[in-house]
Formats: structure tokens, C-alpha cells, sequence
């Protein structure tokens, strides 16, 4: 059997990083915020927003996903926290009443996420505009109230409790441990959404986004490929939430669906819309982007409690007027940037993308394929 130098092998690394990264600025960009977000529980950075990133990592699986299903088909959905909902609680029941280990659960919070989304899309995507917006933002309320009237079985407002993933590390190292199972998570999730949304599939959901008469008329069959969009943003939601529960809130409890004692209701089913606006909709990384956004702005704004000192007198401001201003902030963000925060820094690096002949990119794939 022939050998192959392993030479061979790296410089094939290295013309694919080179030609797939490299030569692409915005993807450049991205493999550095990858690289550096790799060492920031190395850096000094302390562990409470280690903890915050660990949140972000997660709920920007969610924002993605959301993304895809409105960004890419226009099905609007105002109450995505279902899926993210579903899936801490299906992993915390299967782990409470039959004692499976977290690792089995959690493929089959994912299967439940888009079984759940296929049975609600049925009935659903037959609504257009506002009534199908209104009929998704019902749903986590309904299932929030199912959960209330169950207690029993539910565990009321405190919810089921969910072991740690890292039970035998230390505080420390469990936390790191749980940042890089997020961060691997949300590489991961975001890499497969996106090859999904630029196929073949993704230019189908991009026809029904921009004329469903029109895709209709050009036999696609429009009602399989919203289901099909939903299924797989229902799927990618109930990891988020799976993995959430674990990680992040220890337990599966109806403020997942629906934060009723939070300033701003509705929560899970609010960071993706306004994450979305933010970076850019319809771009699936814009969302992620939107959620860091989102969370330094809640985290410095309107979870802290902000004083000033005034004359030597300390001087609280209102929570209400924190929710005010945290709100100016976004809107500030929407009104410079109004296609998004995201799609304008990546508009802004491809200009600096050099074109290069076809004859160019013609060889380097040949040669790519040679290897």
C-alpha cells in the first residue's frame, strides 16, 4: 500500500484554512473570536462572567435557531421558549422517574423538541402574520399553566431539580469544564445551522420567505419545508434548554417558559427576537452575536443594582427606570445599525475580500482534490 507523506497532509490543512478562512476576512474574524473565547477561563477573567458566557453560549443556540425558522421562512414565532422549556423538562423527567443518566436524556429531549414542533406546526403554519405569531406566543403560556396545575408531578414554581454534568470536578475546574461544553455546543450548533441554511434546503426556505406563491407555483412543496424548518429549530431549541438546565439554572421550572417576576415577561421567547434585531436577521451568526450584546447590556444595566454618588449621598436608580434605560440602549444600537450590529461588521470586511480570477480558484481545487 502506497504511504503518503505526512507533509502532504499539512499543507492540505493549510490550503483549506488558507482558502476557506484565511482568504475570507469575516471568517477570520471568526476563528479569532473562537481562539479567543478558547482562553478566556485562562485569562483572569473571574467566574461569575464565566458563568454569564456559559449562559450566552446557550441561549445563542436558541437565538440561531430562531433564526432560521423566521429569518429563512418567515414563520414568525413569539414564543420559542416551548422548545428551550421543553427540553430541560424532558430530560428532568426521564431523570427524576426513571433514573436515566443525562447523557441518554438528552438525545431524547431532542427527538421530543421536534416531535412537539412538528404536531404544533400541523395545525400552525396554516396561520400567516400576526395570528400565527399570536397562536405561538399562547403556547408557553398554556404549558406554563399545565405545569402550575400538575405540581405534583411538575414540581410547581421551584420545578425539578438536575444533577451537574462535572459532579466529581471542583467548583472551579467544573465551571471551566462547563464553559467549553457550551462553547462546543454553540460551535457546533451554529456551524450545522448554517451549512443548513446555505444548501439547497436553505435556498428553498429562502424562496417560501420571499414568495410563497411564486415557490408554490414552482412545485415546492411549501407546507413540507416550514415543518421541515420548524422541526429543525424546535431541535436545536430543546438542546439549548437541555443543556440550560444542567448548566446554567440546575432545575426545570416554568420561569424557563415564561419569567413572570422578571421586568420584562417572556423572556426565552424576547433574547432571540431582540438578539436577532441586533445582529442582523436572516444571517443565523447575527443572532449569536445579538445574545453577547444582550447579555453585557442586562448584565451592566438592568441586572446590577446602579448607584451614583452625588454629593456623598448614594443615589439608587428605580428598576424601572434601569428597564428604561436598557431599552434606550437597544434602540440606540437598532437606529445606527439598522440591518444589524453583525451584518454591518461583516458587509464592512468583505469589501476588503480581494476577487480573485477563476482560473485561480479553479486550480486550488483541483489540487485540493489531487491531495
Amino acid at each position: 500500500m502506497q504511504t503518503v507523506p505526512i507533509a502532504r497532509y499539512f499543507r492540505k490543512i493549510y490550503t483549506n484554512i488558507a482558502t476557506h478562512i484565511y482568504d475570507r476576512p469575516p471568517r477570520t474574524l471568526a476563528f479569532l473570536i473562537i481562539i479567543m473565547l478558547s482562553i478566556l477561563p485562562y485569562s483572569g477573567m473571574d467566574l461569575i462572567k464565566l458563568e454569564i458566557l456559559i449562559s450566552a453560549n446557550l441561549i445563542a443556540i436558541l437565538a440561531a435557531s430562531w433564526d432560521l425558522l423566521v429569518g429563512r421562512t418567515g414563520q414568525i414565532s413569539l414564543g420559542h421558549a416551548l422548545f428551550f422549556g421543553l427540553g430541560a423538562y424532558t430530560t428532568a423527567l426521564f431523570i427524576k422517574y426513571l433514573g436515566w443518566p443525562f447523557w441518554i436524556t438528552i438525545p431524547i429531549s431532542v427527538i421530543v423538541g421536534a416531535g412537539v414542533a412538528l404536531t404544533i406546526g400541523i395545525p400552525c403554519l396554516r396561520l400567516k402574520g400576526p395570528y400565527l405569531a399570536l397562536v405561538t406566543m399562547a403556547f408557553p403560556l398554556a404549558l406554563q399553566g399545565f405545569l402550575y396545575y400538575y405540581r405534583d408531578i411538575f414540581g410547581g414554581e421551584t420545578g425539578i431539580g438536575l444533577p451537574k454534568i462535572f459532579p466529581g470536578l471542583r467548583f472551579f475546574d467544573r465551571i471551566v469544564a462547563n464553559y467549553y461544553l457550551s462553547l462546543a455546543l454553540l460551535v457546533l450548533s451554529s456551524i450545522i445551522i448554517y451549512k443548513i441554511a446555505t444548501s439547497k434546503t436553505g435556498i428553498i426556505f429562502i424562496s417560501i420567505l420571499d414568495d410563497e406563491i411564486g415557490a408554490k407555483a414552482c412545485a415546492i412543496n411549501t407546507t413540507k419545508y416550514k415543518l421541515m424548518s420548524l422541526a429543525i429549530s424546535g431541535l436545536f431549541g430543546s438542546l439549548a434548554g437541555a443543556f440550560y438546565g444542567h448548566i446554567v439554572s440546575g432545575s426545570a421550572n416554568p420561569r424557563l417558559f415564561v419569567d413572570t417576576t422578571a421586568l420584562m415577561p417572556m423572556e426565552f421567547s424576547l433574547i432571540p427576537i431582540i438578539a436577532a434585531v441586533l445582529g442582523g436577521v436572516g444571517t443565523i451568526y447575527g443572532p449569536i452575536v445579538g445574545v453577547y450584546i444582550y447579555q453585557i447590556l442586562y448584565r451592566y444595566i438592568l441586572r446590577d443594582v446602579i448607584t451614583f454618588n452625588i454629593f456623598g449621598y448614594i443615589v439608587t436608580v428605580d428598576r424601572h427606570m434601569q428597564l428604561f434605560i436598557f431599552i434606550s440602549f437597544i434602540v440606540l444600537l437598532i437606529v445606527k445599525w439598522p440591518r444589524g450590529v453583525a451584518r454591518a461588521i461583516v458587509e464592512k470586511l468583505e469589501d476588503l475580500e480581494e476577487p480573485r480570477e477563476l482560473e485561480e480558484i479553479l486550480k486550488e481545487k483541483t489540487e485540493s482534490k489531487q491531495m
